[in-house]
């Protein structure tokens, strides 16, 4: 059966499994309906203004707060991979991870690339690989630390959640809340991608200004799961991050028991495909911010902690332009990653899998290979076709961790790509 969804960014959502679950017209009865427990899960503050306040309302078989005692969680090393430092300004690549051989599920298969900020400073984010082909079985996750922003690249995945089920393959994401229980399985063999916790303020949709009303992600293509639950008392695991430690415990009964729930703070994904790509319809390619699907914001207007920005499908029609993404140093810092086809400022080193790290003000730009062909293109209208790339750009600093500078993936020669620009001028010397 298709899986059902409820649509709309951070609408105010009411679902039940069981008809006559949800309570009216009050949040806490004396008696809830079925013997269900009410338990509310709060993403912000309480006092939170009313635009930005998230939180949600469970009707739960067994509330959250049964559970044994919490013990450290012996994770594999690369998950906490620690940064390293000095932060070097050289621009890094890095190939694909490869794919486990023996079982290995999603939490697991975790490895750490970069983090800026810190869990304690609620700023900035943590970005991981994975490489996954077993289900979590009775493990479940949460993270106190952030919401997680999970990007298939190869694979579909079946995650399950307290609020329900979502379906994600490669063009599509899932954002699960920061506190909220979970689950993510292959939905058959193998799959690969990219994660990223975020440590600062939740994801919100970017002011559109000038733009207007409509573009960009739209906020009805996003969504939400329906209520669904599992009634199986046993013995399942929780493991559970805070301050960037992890600690587990044993749970007598299956954690998504929640039979219905309404609010605003709750799991979604979207499609990448529905992302209305706003371009130059005259010269120069345009700011990356165009392309920006989702922001977190900082108390600086315009300055992000994390914005999670798509390169898709889209028409090229500028004139008497160079078309790829120009030379540039920014105060921003950019981590990369590619989904699908080619991206037009990169040729061999960049496949699908791949990614890469330009920090403040390191120098970066199309390869000699793209400016070669960039430069020489006639600029007839030209749909650029079969590519899905995405970018996490942060006003902090990534620091690349010890796995991602020593664990076998970096490209020791990424700099090469650039060491064949020569020197086009040909003006005159000035005496």
């Amino acid at each position: 059966m298709k899986q059902a969804y409820m649509t709309g960014f951070g609408n105010e959502f009411a679902t039940e499994a069981l008809a006559g679950a949800l309570p009216q017209g009050r949040n806490s009865p004396q008696r809830p309906a079925f013997g269900l427990y009410p338990e509310q899960i709060s993403g912000t503050a309480f006092t939170a203004p009313r635009d930005r306040n998230l939180r949600s309302w469970m009707y739960r078989i067994l509330p959250s707060v049964r559970h044994g005692s919490y013990q450290p969680w012996q994770h594999p090393t690369a998950l906490n991979s620690p940064a390293q430092w000095p932060v070097s300004p050289e621009q890094a690549r890095w190939n694909p991870p490869a794919m486990a051989q023996g079982a290995c599920d999603w939490i697991s298969s975790l490895k750490r690339m970069a983090l800026n900020g810190s869990a304690a400073s609620k700023q900035g984010a943590s970005i991981y690989l994975y490489a996954m082909n077993a289900s979590m079985d009775e493990r479940f996750f949460q993270s106190a630390d952030g919401e997680w922003l999970i990007i298939p690249q190869a694979g579909d995945l079946a995650i399950h959640t307290e609020f329900g089920q979502l379906d994600i393959a490669p063009g599509l994401i899932a954002v699960i809340p920061r506190g909220i229980r979970f689950q993510v399985n292959p939905a058959s063999g193998m799959a690969r991608g990219y994660a990223c916790e975020n440590w600062g303020a939740p994801f919100r949709l970017p002011e559109l200004g000038p733009i207007g009303s409509n573009g960009l992600a739209n906020p009805r293509d996003f969504e939400y799961p329906v209520a669904a639950f599992v009634d199986k008392p046993g013995s399942y695991q929780l493991i559970s991050k805070i301050l960037d430690g992890f600690w587990l415990c044993e749970l007598p009964a299956h954690p998504m028991n929640v039979v219905a729930w309404h609010g605003n703070y709750a799991p979604y994904r979207y499609h990448l495909k529905r992302f209305n790509t706003i371009n130059t319809v005259s010269f120069d390619h345009p700011d990356p911010s165009i392309f920006t699907v989702l922001n977190s914001p900082t108390d600086n207007p315009g300055t992000s902690n994390l914005d999670f920005v798509i390169f898709p499908d889209r028409w090229m029609v500028a004139e008497d332009s160079f078309r790829p993404p120009w030379f540039h140093r920014n105060v921003m810092s950019e981590y990369m990653g590619l989904i699908e086809g080619a991206y037009d400022a990169k040729g061999e080193g960049f496949s699908p899998g791949c990614s890469s790290l330009h920090n403040c003000m390191s120098a970066h730009g199309p390869d000699a290979h793209a400016v070669q062909q960039a430069s020489a293109a006639v600029l007839a209208p030209h749909k650029q076709s079969g590519t899905l790339a995405f970018m996490l750009e942060s006003s902090l600093v990534f620091q690349p961790t010890e796995f991602a500078l020593h664990g076998g993936l970096r490209q020791s020669d990424y700099l090469a790509c650039w060491q064949s620009l020569q020197s086009r001028f040909h003006g005159s010397t000035l005496t």
